[in-house]
């Protein structure tokens, strides 16, 4: 089986091991891929994605696996452009993408069909977005369109929503497009991950991810700064509330506003007082959740992909782990703001399960950062305390000028447990 997998991060890292794992070796290539990545995969030379179409055609791939989330919304859409090629692909075209790409389309769908979520107000313009917050705080105020995991602000006071509004409305620091006024839910937060083909679906291993960059859930918003996962986070009581109130509805809803869908779908939920509601939808796996999940995923991953983007729902190809795995990013000097390139990176081979983000070779062969979010160094055990201690003591071993990294992952938020 040929595989390529579509992006360059931790994430696609991750994926791309535990696509190799499986049974079979699949052949495994990588576009745009990394120095890391193509250590287990071979690299892909194509211009764009009409040319990366092209060449999945004439060197015969079996598969495509979308990893990133732009590319499912770049001009067609990878998953569209598969299609027409005659190309499986494990990612859902670019109108159901839309889900993650517009959050004011992810917000409509949730209203329309019932499915528990906060309420917002879209807005062009800042002083339109001043008269929706009202003086009410605390406020999420959310760009519309992709951002990295970091179009998104949970503003305590005005001071804070001036400054987002600035960043989004007056510099576009996103690029165009609106913002989303919403209210502010609370309670502790999980990722559910579902795999869809068409209308079934597979849960796999639920995540917690910190999107500060400081212990203590302190400082600004980042793409995540770890994760936890394990079949433990949630109690099975809860699970059927969020499969019924949740997941079933999201399914039908696609299927009824037309919205094929064969791919991982993202459902990142606040357990509220009232209840889980939906904060966001991602059109693919989480990062750095996926970094957590994946050495909890067995079987044969490479052929289910294959199996679902066909249309084939074969939930029998894999089982989870029940314990625990835990993911402690390690991130470069400037990070979230900006990021420092060229920081020799030390002990990364004595650090156990390490999936690169933001890194490259130099020309002394030596790994230095390149990128935000440079390591993910993962661990796990078959209780928390284990699993957060060993990933913590792999960290330890890995060291750069100017790395950030947060000593509570795992910690946080557990202390009742």
């Amino acid at each position: 089986m040929k595989i390529l997998v579509v992006g360059k991060g931790g994430r696609e890292h991750a994926l791309v091991r535990a696509l190799g794992e499986a049974p079979g070796a699949p052949e495994l290539f990588c576009f745009p891929g990394s120095d890391a990545i193509l250590r287990m995969a071979k690299p892909v030379e194509a211009d764009g994605l009409e040319g990366l179409i092209s060449w999945m055609v004439e060197n015969g791939v079996d598969l495509c696996v979308a990893g990133e989330e732009s590319y499912l919304v770049k001009g067609e859409g990878l998953a569209n452009l598969c299609k027409k090629a005659g190309i499986p692909c494990w990612g859902p075209p670019r109108e159901s993408a839309q889900l993650e790409a517009s959050k004011a389309f992810a917000k409509a769908f949730l209203e329309r069909h019932g499915i528990p979520t906060g309420k917002a107000v879209t807005v062009g313009h800042a002083d339109e977005a001043r008269a929706a917050i009202d003086g009410v705080y605390p406020v999420v105020l959310k760009f519309d369109g992709l951002a990295a995991g970091k179009g998104v602000a949970v503003c305590q006071k005005a001071e804070e929503a001036e400054a987002f509004l600035d960043e989004v409305l007056v510099q576009r620091r996103f690029g165009p497009g609106d913002l989303l006024v919403e209210e502010c839910l609370t309670g502790p937060e999980v990722s559910i991950f579902a795999a869809v083909v068409d209308d079934r679906y597979l849960v796999f291993t639920p995540a917690r991810d910190y999107k500060r960059l400081g212990d203590g859930d302190e400082g600004p918003n980042t793409g995540g700064m770890g994760a936890v996962a394990s079949r433990q986070l949630v109690s099975a009581e809860l699970m059927q509330v969020i499969d019924e109130s949740i997941i079933a509805p999201t399914i039908a809803g696609l299927a009824k506003d037309g919205l094929p869908y064969r791919g991982f779908l993202y459902f990142g939920l606040m357990l509220t007082p009232d209840g889980p509601k939906v904060i966001e939808y991602n059109c693919r796996f989480g990062d750095p959740e996926c970094q957590a999940v994946m050495p909890l995923v067995h079987g044969d991953l490479a052929s289910f992909c294959l199996a679902g983007a066909k249309g084939e729902f074969a939930p029998e190809l894999l089982k989870f782990d029940e314990g625990w795995s835990v993911c402690v990013v390690l991130a470069s000097a400037g990070y979230p703001e900006t990021s420092r390139s060229g920081d020799v990176i030390q002990g990364i081979d004595a650090a156990g399960r390490v999936d690169h983000a933001g890194t490259r070779l130099n020309a002394s062969g030596e790994w230095e950062t390149h990128g935000g979010r440079v390591l993910a160094v993962v661990a796990g055990a078959a209780g928390r305390a284990e699993a957060v201690a060993k990933a913590h003591a792999a960290a330890d071993r890995i060291s750069f000028d100017g790395m950030q990294r947060r000593r509570d992952i795992g910690l946080l938020h557990f202390e009742a447990s």
